[in-house]
């Protein structure tokens, strides 16, 4: 989705946000404050890049000693300093305690040398990044180069260590990480399929083992506010070996049974979630209490004013929690992520693309 305001109207917000960020560094243990720990920065770096889509927390037990840091925050932009559809370059830090970057000044964690970099954005502890793209020179679904889609794997100081090229749309991703070895969830925007890559981790790289097709038959369509929709948000449940796919384009969650070790495709599994709540699903993630969050992207039919924006919480069974609008306008509520720690706490991150802003917020814990 296009971000067109003027980004001086933004300075105001977030030079607020710098006066609550420095009193909240000078207020020490404030168990019993009233307002949430939060950040609101903007995600515009100096090459002017907008229309942030993936977010990602940097998880604990990274290795120290590189550009990024356990707790910190990563976000992919998709778009240009021209606010060009498939044509930005930068994955932006958000350090964990600020400070907050007004727009323009957000840090370059990654410069990529292949353009439009989507909402599969996902970090393994071992110490890398892994990146999706999506590159169209003139923002529209015709021009849609596919034979630059590709993962990039990038280490802790924002070098590119490996690129799995000829990917068919990476759009978004989840990480299955167990250290040494991981499973990588991509589904992809252009063939409306879900794939598992198995991946070795050392210190040295990542290594691409091999590469399944676990479901197939989202509904792909182009899309002028979105480039094109098709599964895009995916969550997965390690315990009961499950994953769950946002299919934007059809308004519904599906879950994916024995995703981790499946050798052959399901079409698309079952319906977990359809309701008049989903206005095209992008980013799904779990909240830490097991439902799951997903933001609708609104560049759908069923598009409402009156609900523009809307981060939705919903049960593992297809039951209705709760919603909540990122911004009063269409189309900014796009990625997100949660972090939860061993004191029963939780980080909550999203985007407001219509603003260019990062909002990660601290959930106390009860």
């Amino acid at each position: 989705m296009k971000a067109t305001r003027n980004l001086s109207a933004f300075r105001g917000p977030l030079a607020l946000a710098a006066i609550l960020l420095s009193a909240f560094s000078s207020m020490g243990h404030a168990e019993d404050a009233f307002l949430p720990r939060a950040i609101n920065s903007s995600t515009i770096p100096q090459s002017g890049d907008v229309n942030p889509y993936g977010v990602a927390f940097v998880p604990g037990g990274f290795p120290s000693g590189g550009a990024i840091s356990a707790g910190d925050v990563l976000v992919s932009n998709f778009n240009d300093v021209t606010n060009t559809q498939g044509t930005g370059t930068t994955i932006i830090q958000q350090p964990k305690r600020g400070p907050i970057a007004p727009p323009g000044t957000a840090i370059t964690f990654f410069s990529s040398p292949l353009p439009g970099l989507s909402t599969a954005l996902g970090v393994l502890r071992g110490g890398y990044v892994v990146v999706g793209n999506l590159a169209t020179p003139d923002g529209s679904f015709s021009t849609i180069v596919r034979g630059s889609c590709a993962l990039q794997v990038v280490d802790r100081f924002g070098k590119v260590k490996a690129t799995w090229t000829d990917r068919d749309g990476p759009w978004y991703l989840t990480i299955d990480d167990h250290g040494a070895w991981a499973h990588i969830f991509v589904s992809n925007v252009l063939s409306g399929n879900v794939v598992r890559l198995d991946v070795t981790v050392t210190s040295t790289g990542v290594t691409l083992d091999h590469t399944t097709t676990i479901a197939t038959g989202y509904t792909v369509q182009p899309s002028v506010a979105a480039v094109v929709l098709g599964p895009t948000g995916l969550a997965f449940d390690e315990n009961t070996d499950t994953l769950y796919v946002a299919s934007t384009a059809e308004n519904a969650i599906y879950s994916v049974t024995s995703a981790s070790h499946r050798t052959t495709a399901v079409t698309k599994g079952a319906i977990v979630f359809s309701n008049p709540h989903l206005i095209g699903p992008l980013a799904l993630r779990f909240a830490p209490n097991g439902d799951l969050l997903t933001a609708n992207g609104d560049a759908t039919p069923n598009a409402d004013p009156l609900h523009p924006s809307e981060i939705v919480e919903f049960t593992r069974g297809g039951e209705f929690v709760l919603e909540y609008n990122v911004d009063a306008g269409q189309g900014g509520a796009f990625g997100l992520d949660t972090r939860a720690d061993a004191g029963g706490g939780a980080d909550f991150a999203l985007i407001d693309d219509v603003t260019n802003n990062l909002l990660v917020t601290r959930l106390h814990s009860h």
